[in-house]
């Protein structure tokens, strides 16, 4: 730079250079430092300061001028990530102060204008750099220093700020998509609460993981973290699900339509918006266009209400289509559950003008087939009254001891009609069975939960044994139904779902008969649940409870429904 100036008859001839090469640039910047006497004023963006810090002979040169009365002015953007650095370089310059999305970087002296090109990867020196003494360039460039200085805050105010999380509100259009990206993962990484997700495409979700966004959503989930995302579901982003649901279950996905931008909200804090300029590009900078970055509170809540919505509607349209697929599933079961004891009292209707001889059996097998339909058409008239919330409860109080002779009798009689003859059904007491267990309740409801329950393991048992067991724990004044069996055990598949509408497994049967179960059981002020019960998942046990009433306050023999067990 020196040696590009020449003196003329006392009179400095004016030049523009431009500088190649890393380290000829930073020789430059460091001349410019030593030669000047009066003042530097410096404006840079968020990655320099540690460039200035670093750098060690470059850090000599600003400690050299300011020891040489040189008054150093330098703007930058204060950020969580330079803020260590910040407070270093407080010391070597004479003001240091904030402007927002500062980007390009200069030096003006009374004598000098020197620009390291816009850098493109943070921490590197800049590799082009024009030098200009030209007096017109050099007054450009100070005015422009003077209206941005003008629009600074103190870097003490900046680092307060920073250090308390009370910052100041800005509203930024980011036309830079490296600084976009940057502002992206500083925000995933600063998640503490909450992070709200929407993506335009399936391929935005493979792009995010490529910036280790995901990682850093599953690190903030593990903390207790709460995420939602919003984006299409397909083969191109399926492996990153994968990822998802197996490091963090507790990350919520919904599956969306394309959307033309995609939005990103941290802790209810801070906002960024990015239109969605090339859909199919494999980098995020090459697919974003333009981004918004706010952490204004009406624009924070404005878009989140938007995403509420969002999640709203796809969940109520993901219900939809459950309830519709399950509805046609039912629909399938149903027509099928009606037509067989349909056509077996057809049939055998007719057989009655034929073969008078076998009316007895005949009419047998009739009343069979009409207990089947009628017990068809109960539980869908059920779940009917279940849904509208019209199902009534006819409470009375009675020994629930007193209902398991005729519902053993009955199954017994049902077993050895089926081709589960040989499965046993036992009937266990862990106490006296002359002590009342006293309940509260809808007998013919109660009655309808254990043959549900009894029906549901005898379909799924082809042999060993089906027992019924019944216990008072007084320490939890409650009485406790269990029906365990030696069957084929839960399937994993269904096991999360059991006690939904319309779950089964089975070739027969609607999938009712769980869901009429827990709902009366829960109406009742109970509780119902299932588990296997070994580790291979052979057989399973359902259980549930009633609350207790007491047998003396029921009046009957002056027992208590709390024996000692």
């Amino acid at each position: 730079m020196t040696s590009s100036a020449s003196q003329n008859n006392e009179k400095t001839v004016e030049f523009t250079e431009v500088f190649h090469g890393v380290d000829v640039v930073m020789n430059t910047i460091i001349q410019f430092l030593e030669q000047t006497e009066g003042r530097i004023d410096a404006c840079v963006d968020y990655t320099r300061p540690s460039l200035a810090i670093d750098i060690l002979v470059l850090k000599k040169a600003f400690l050299a001028a300011k020891k040489r009365g040189v008054k150093l002015r330098y703007i930058t953007e204060i950020t969580k990530d330079n803020i260590s650095y910040c407070k270093q370089l407080m010391t070597m310059v004479d003001e240091l102060r904030h402007l927002d999305a500062i980007k390009g970087n200069f030096y003006i002296s009374e004598t000098g204008y020197l620009a390291p090109a816009t850098f493109h990867e943070a921490g590197k020196s800049a590799a082009q750099a024009i030098y200009s003494n030209v007096k017109e360039i050099i007054e450009h460039q100070n005015y422009v220093f003077e209206t941005l200085w003008s629009k600074t805050i103190s870097a003490k105010q900046r680092i307060r700020e920073i250090e308390e999380g009370t910052e100041p509100e800005f509203f930024d259009v980011i036309i830079d998509n490296e600084r976009a990206r940057q502002v992206l993962i500083d925000m995933t990484k600063s998640i503490k609460r909450e992070a709200l997700i929407l993506l335009p495409n399936d391929k935005a979700l493979v792009r995010i993981d490529r910036l280790g966004i995901v990682d850093a959503l599953l690190k903030a989930s593990r903390d207790g973290a709460t995420t939602k995302i919003i984006c299409p579901l397909t083969e191109e982003n399926s492996k990153i699900q994968e990822k998802i649901f197996k490091n963090a279950p507790d990350i919520k996905i919904l599956d969306s339509d394309i959307s033309p931008y995609g939005m990103y909200i941290i802790d209810r804090k801070r906002f960024l918006r990015a239109e969605l300029k090339k859909p199919g590009a494999e980098n995020f900078m090459e697919a974003i266009g333009l981004v918004v970055y706010s952490n204004r509170k009406i624009t924070v809540e404005s878009f989140e209400s938007v995403f509420q919505l969002l999640w709203n509607e796809r969940t109520l349209i993901n219900e939809l289509k459950k309830t519709d697929l399950m509805q046609k599933e039912f629909i399938s079961i149903a027509a099928h559950e009606l037509k067989t004891p349909i056509q077996a009292i057809l049939g055998m209707s007719g057989l009655l003008k034929h073969y008078p001889e076998r009316t007895d059996e005949v009419v047998e097998v009739i009343r069979r087939n009409a207990v089947r339909l009628k017990r068809l058409s109960t539980n869908i008239l059920d779940v009917t009254r279940i849904e509208s919330q019209t199902l009534k409860l006819e409470k009375e109080r009675f020994n629930v001891r007193d209902l398991i002779p005729n519902i053993i009798e009955d199954y017994k009689e049902r077993i050895q009609n089926t081709t589960n003859s040989g499965v046993e059904l036992i009937y266990v007491s862990t106490s006296n069975k002359n002590n009342p267990i006293i309940i509260e309740a809808d007998k013919e409801r109660i009655i309808q939960v254990i043959s549900n329950l009894l029906s549901n393991s005898i379909q799924f048992t082809s042999e060993g044994h089906v027992s019924l067991e019944m216990a008072a724990k007084a320490e939890d004044n409650e009485a406790i139904v269990t029906v365990r069996d030696t069957g084929i055990g839960i399937n994993p598949e269904i096991k999360p779902r059991l006690f939904s509408k319309f779950v089964t497994k089975s070739q027969q049967g609607t999938g009712l008969g769980l869901f009429i179960s827990k709902s009366i059981i829960e109406a009742h002020g109970g509780k119902i649940w299932a588990e296997s019960n070994d580790i291979n998942g052979r057989g399973t046990t359902f259980s549930f409870t009633l609350p207790l009433v007491d047998a003396i306050e029921a009046g009957l023999n002056g027992k208590r429904s709390l024996p000692n067990e």
